[in-house]
Parts: structure tokens; sequence; C-alpha cells
């Protein structure tokens, strides 16, 4: 890779990295799971079954026929109490299922260690496993793995950047699941018949980069496999971010990785990979960081999936003050929640509970021109100007102004004096954009 090649614009975030030093704890298995049918982009799952079944751990729950979805498992073992519909993060409606543990936590009879001799036995593997991206965007992993234009592939990068603040929960991986990563990447060139696989990790996590480096030695793979260290800016872990910094090719929205010769997959849905191949579990829990000035005891956990944030908060302490606002992921890209009722889903790596000063939102003011938001876009895309055609509902203006490019990273706000909400504007404009091109 070329180290003249020019950065894209980023801005410095405070990394509030209070847990990076913290090992994983398990916690128990809580007295009740709530386990959506909808964890990922695409079609829901339906529910395969019904109140008072006995459930084991890893058994299939929910299915579709649909091409973009992914099943779903009992992350426990115990008797379905209900199947209800809720509300979800989004603000929509799922349809959940209710299930009390027995604290047995005795495993399906149906799991097995997946065998996969070519491409279609693996991405058959993949699907069935209920793997869907880890890092955020929760699309179907073995969609991912099987594209069109596979010939045309030959580049692996995975994203270990974790640039949002306070999330810590894949450096705790990196550092203690090093080898499901490697074997993760290993079977993904394999059958995917690859050249060449990066790991990009920013440089404030230089012990996960000495692991990982001296893991791909010591195997050999140095030849294949690179580690790349990354500038300590946000967004870098943004997936067209990440692919312009590691091969310096341009990606547009609505191309796909794929079409520009590389896979970008998140380092825990590779390490699940791995670990899927070494043990037949399915995708049933989850590493994730708690933290805030609202968590007693700030730390990384592993949770069954469905697990409502409030078992887990619980597990870690508690809450020491009481919570003014809860967010599932970072606080540049995640998403505020209304209740600790909520269960955790599969793309969940942070639970964030906030009081006081942090908390707050700061009283929005008038723009005072200061171009302070472009030259922190990524894609040096205009935001005021975005702004003002969205609030005149200005579909032409806000396509010239290709507010599609934008990625909702929120850097534009991060940085902008008068507190508005830039990035949450553009969002509205994307869908003001959208109405207007399907009339």
């Amino acid at each position: 890779m070329s180290q003249q090649r020019k950065h894209l614009h980023s801005i410095h975030v405070a990394h509030h990295k209070n847990t990076a030093q913290c090992e994983t704890k398990r916690m128990p298995v809580p007295a009740e799971v709530c386990i959506p049918m909808s964890m990922h982009i695409g079609a829901p799952c339906k529910p395969l079954v019904a109140k008072g079944d006995t459930v084991k751990v890893g058994q299939l729950i929910g299915d579709t026929d649909a091409f973009v979805s992914a099943p779903i498992h009992s992350s426990v073992s115990g008797t379905v109490k209900s199947i209800e519909t809720q509300r979800n993060a989004a603000g929509g409606y799922d349809q959940v299922i209710v299930i009390e543990t027995d604290g047995k936590q005795e495993v399906c009879e149906d799991i097995e260690i997946p065998k996969a001799d070519n491409l279609q036995e693996f991405v058959a593997a993949v699907r069935k496993s209920g793997l869907v991206g880890l890092g955020g965007a929760s699309f179907p992993t073995h969609i991912k793995y099987n594209p069109k234009n596979i010939d045309e592939v030959d580049t692996l990068i995975v994203n270990g950047a974790e640039c949002e603040p306070f999330i810590t929960s894949d450096h705790r991986l990196m550092l203690e699941d090093t080898q499901d990563i490697i074997d993760g990447i290993k079977l993904v060139m394999k059958h995917l018949n690859l050249s060449k696989g990066y790991i990009g990790v920013e440089g404030n996590k230089p012990d996960a980069i000495e692991k990982l480096k001296a893991t791909i030695a010591e195997q050999g793979l140095a030849d294949s496999v690179e580690v790349v260290t990354l500038q300590t800016t946000y967004p870098q872990g943004a997936e067209r971010v990440m692919i312009y910094e590691i091969t310096g090719k341009t990606m547009d929205a609505g191309v796909l990785p794929a079409d520009l010769g590389v896979i970008l997959s998140n380092i825990t849905s590779i390490a699940f990979v791995g670990q899927y191949f070494r043990t037949g579990m399915p995708l049933i829990e989850k590493r994730m960081t708690i933290d805030g000035s609202a968590i007693a005891e700030p730390g990384n956990v592993i949770a069954p999936l469905g697990t409502r944030i409030h078992d887990i908060v619980e597990f870690m302490g508690g809450y020491k003050a009481e919570p003014r606002k809860i967010l599932m992921g970072g606080p540049m890209m995640g998403r505020a929640i209304f209740s600790d009722e909520m269960p955790i889903i599969k793309n969940n790596n942070a639970i964030l509970a906030f009081d006081g000063p942090q908390s707050l939102v700061p009283e929005e003011t008038n723009c005072i021109n200061c171009g302070r938001c472009h030259k922190a876009c990524p894609f040096n895309l205009l935001p005021t100007a975005l702004t003002e055609a969205m609030e005149n509902k200005d579909a032409a203006r806000l396509e010239q102004l290709k507010v599609m490019q934008c990625m909702e990273c929120g850097s534009c706000a991060y940085v902008c004096p008068a507190r508005r909400p830039l990035g949450f504007n553009n969002k509205l404009g994307k869908a003001i954009l959208k109405e207007a091109q399907s009339k």
C-alpha cells in the first residue's frame, strides 16, 4: 500500500477507551431472554416455535425464505413463554420470542461442526450460522461472501479500527481471541480464493497490533496477510474510508466493495467464522462494552442474545446514578433508546449509559458559516447547504449536493460550534430525495 496517499478528511474525538484493559467477563444466563425476529438488514424471520415449546441452545427458532435475511437461534435452553410484538430501537415493531430459561443450557442435538469443500458449501454454512455484519450494519454475511463478480475479487479487508469513543470490545477480541480471527481469515481467503488480506487497526491499540502481527508471523502468513496501522481519527472504521486508506480505491455511494475487488468484514464477524467452523455453535451471544458515567463497573461482557439491557447492567454492578441517556453503540453513530428493558441483538457492540453533562444535548444556535462541517466531511460534502435543501424539501438540490454520499458518521455535527444536527438532517434529506424519486 502506498504511504504517500492523501488521507480523507477526518476529526479527532476524545477516545474515552476506559475499558481497554478490562478482560471480558461472561455473564450468567438471565432468568428470561427476549429474542427479536429481526436482527439484520432485510426481511424479518418467522418464528419456528410456539408458546409452551421447549428449546435448547443453538436451536433454530426463526427463519425465512427471503434472500436478504439470516436465521435466528436460541441463546438459551428453556421454555417459550410467549411470542409478542414489541417496539424496537428504531421506533418500529418486531416480533419477539420470550424464553424462560431453565439454567441448564442444554445444547441442541442438531449442532455439528460444518464442513465446506467449496464456495457454495462455505456460503451455505455461513448462512446456517446466522452471521450478519457485527460491526453495526447487520447485513447478512453469506450474501457478502458470495458476490456476483467473485472472480474479480482478490482482497480481504478486516475492519479492526474501532474508531468510536468508549467502545473496546473489538480491542479485547483481538487480544483474547486472536486465533479465531486468523482462522476466520484463512477460511474466507481460501473459499473466496483471495490472494491478499489486510487487518486495519487504529494506532491506539499497539498491544492488539503487536499480537496480531506476532500470530501471523508464527503461522507463516506474513506474505498473504498484513496488519495495517491506521491513523487514530474518526471515522476511520467506516467502510468507504477504510477501503480508501488501505487500497487507495474510491467507493461512491451505491457501489459495493466487491465492485472494487474487495471483501470487507468486521473483525468480530471474521472471528465468529473461525469460531463457528471450530465449534458448530451458531451466533447466540455477543461481546460488548458497557460504559458511561452512569455505570458502576464499566467493562466488557459476553451476554446471550436477547438479554435485556438492565440485566447486563446489573451484572456490571448496576447504575451508580440515574441514567439520563442510554445508547446502543457509540456516541457518534449509536442509537439512543427509550428503555433498558430492550434486548441486545446481533450487531450491538456497546451499551453506554450517561448521567449529568454527558447526557445533555446543547441548545442549537444559528450557523456562523465557519465551514468546519465541510472540512470535517470525509467526502467533501456541504452539510449546511444540504440542511437548507432539506428544510426547503428541495429534492433536486439534495441530489445535486450528493446527499446520498453522506454516510451519517456525524463528524459535521461534532465539529459544529452551533451544535446543529447536520448528520441527522442529511438522513432526513435522503428520505425526501427517495420519496421524490419514487414518484
